[in-house]
């Protein structure tokens, strides 16, 4: 082992309870995109990697005790992942941090998040069994929600430890066994989950996490016959590829992808609040957020005051290091994503826009600064495509009618927001948008018993509450005669 190997953490794959390197010995590094700058090693999985991650969690569903536990029995022992997690809340969300430059309050939050993930899907498979159905025939039905098998689930880089979460504690709350694959820029916090769940005593293959890239770590594991389910967060394009492979052994999918939200912002809306949350809804995670307000609409009359405020609370946004308490943005995740993110803000001239403030950092660091677009035409890559950064496009409008057409003129459908203090302009044009979740007057509010997913290309299902238990869930009808004849 080299001098420089032996400085640096190592996280390998959590397969059949235990930390391994890969078959191969492959390696790959992970970087902090802050410092430019490598800071650990991770395990890259190979197919046969892959192989044995189902072969584990195959054998954990068919032959161990996960699904067979009562439910009281493996709620605790996710209550007790759950307490891990809030005991290593500091760990968790640095490794978020250095891996995507998240800042760390930011990343702080996101494990208190992922630890109500657990908990709540802990009680929810205890006290959501199942219904009971009289019948006048003579005959009682009820609804059993048994296990589905084997769970793959693919999470994306911007919510590291909240998206994995988000999968994997109803698919391993009702019964099945799971294997994680983390985004590759992304996998210490995951790994560390991982780890955390062999110290509260899951069983061996259970929660398995292959760290490595889509092809083949990913691939192989979505075209696997072995696989009973599959759930994924990411980039639509990759969304089409992992239902192709999950069709050619009918595997169940939920995909959450891609977004473009809509955030519009009537006459009269209470300005401070909406203001805030067009920051938050943009600027947030740096902007690296599926559910951003990407698409700003501001009704003419307050465009001009509203445009004003919104530019002076961007630019008061303190930007820096992630590790500092006062940062409120940081730098994008990757060099990849930001070259991406940069040849978006460099064409905005060229497709006809003005960058009223923001723009790509000079100083050779992996920043864009909270950018605000306003100009640009309908038919702009800004406008039409998902840039996936701190940018937003701003458009005035004039009615009521002609902001929904705008906001539902996409092809995407996860999310829309809508400010305004009229009760029925608020339900009425709730009602129109073409979106999973439309947020009044607010953003980023979640409840957990709620449907989460979008429409068109922004995905295939839904999950949370009883929608995810009918997806990691095989329900079965059990028709018993009560009266019998003669």
């Amino acid at each position: 082992m080299s001098a420089q190997t032996a400085q640096v953490p190592f996280f390998g794959h959590i397969i059949d309870g235990e930390e391994v390197e890969s078959l191969d010995g492959g390696r790959f590094d992970t970087v902090n995109p802050w410092t430019r700058e490598k800071w650990a090693e991770v395990a890259m999985a190979s197919a046969a990697d892959a192989d044995r991650a189902v072969a584990s969690a195959r054998k954990a569903f068919d032959e161990g005790p996960w699904p067979r536990l009562g439910r009281v029995a493996r709620g605790a022992l996710i209550h007790r992942l759950a307490d891990l997690m809030e005991e290593r809340a500091e760990e968790l969300a640095r490794a978020d941090s250095t891996d995507m430059g998240k800042p760390l309050e930011q990343a702080l939050h996101d494990v208190a998040r992922s630890v109500w993930n657990f908990r709540f899907f802990a009680d929810h498979q205890r006290d959501h069994t199942g219904e009971v159905m009289p019948m006048d025939s003579g005959h009682h039905t009820y609804v059993e929600y048994g296990p589905a098998g084997v769970v793959v689930a693919i999470s994306p880089w911007n919510f590291p430890l909240m998206m994995a979460t988000w999968k994997i504690a109803p698919a391993l709350a009702w019964g099945n066994t799971c294997i994680i694959k983390p985004a590759e820029d992304t996998p210490a916090s995951v790994t560390i989950l991982g780890r955390l769940a062999i110290e509260a005593g899951f069983p061996p293959g259970v929660l398995n996490v292959l760290n490595g890239y889509g092809v083949p770590a990913g691939s192989s594991l979505t075209g696997d016959d072995r696989v009973d389910r599959i759930t994924f967060t990411g980039e639509s394009g990759t969304g089409k590829i992992i239902m192709a492979a999950a069709a050619t052994h009918l595997a169940p999918v939920s995909l959450e992808l891609g977004g473009k939200g809509a955030n519009i912002v009537f006459e009269d809306a209470e300005i401070d609040n909406a203001v805030y949350w067009a920051v938050e809804s943009i600027f947030r995670n740096a902007g690296q957020v599926c559910l951003a307000g990407s698409r700003l609409f501001v009704q003419a009359s307050i465009y001009e005051s509203f445009l004003a405020r919104f530019k002076q609370a961007a630019e008061a946004l303190t930007i820096g290091e992630p590790f500092d308490p006062a940062t409120k943005f940081s730098c994008l995740a990757s060099q990849e994503h930001f070259n991406k993110v940069k040849a978006y803000v460099d064409s905005v001239d060229a497709e006809g826009g003005k960058i009223l403030t923001g723009g790509v950092a000079e100083d050779g660091s992996w920043l864009v600064r909270p950018t605000i677009v306003t100009d640009l035409p309908l038919e702009a890559s800004q406008y039409c495509q998902e840039i996936f950064g701190p940018v937003v496009v701003v458009n005035k409008f004039e009615t009521e009618d002609e902001v929904v057409h705008l906001a539902n003129d996409t092809r995407y459908g996860l999310n829309a927001m809508l400010f305004t203090e009229n009760l029925s302009r608020a339900h009425r044009v709730s009602s129109r948008l073409k979106a999973g979740t439309v947020w009044v007057n607010c953003f980023f509010i979640r409840d957990l018993r709620t449907p989460f997913g979008g429409v068109g290309d922004s995905g295939v299902g839904r999950e949370g509450g009883n929608f995810s238990r009918e997806f990691f869930t095989e329900p079965k009808a059990v028709v018993m005669q009560i009266n019998r004849k003669g």
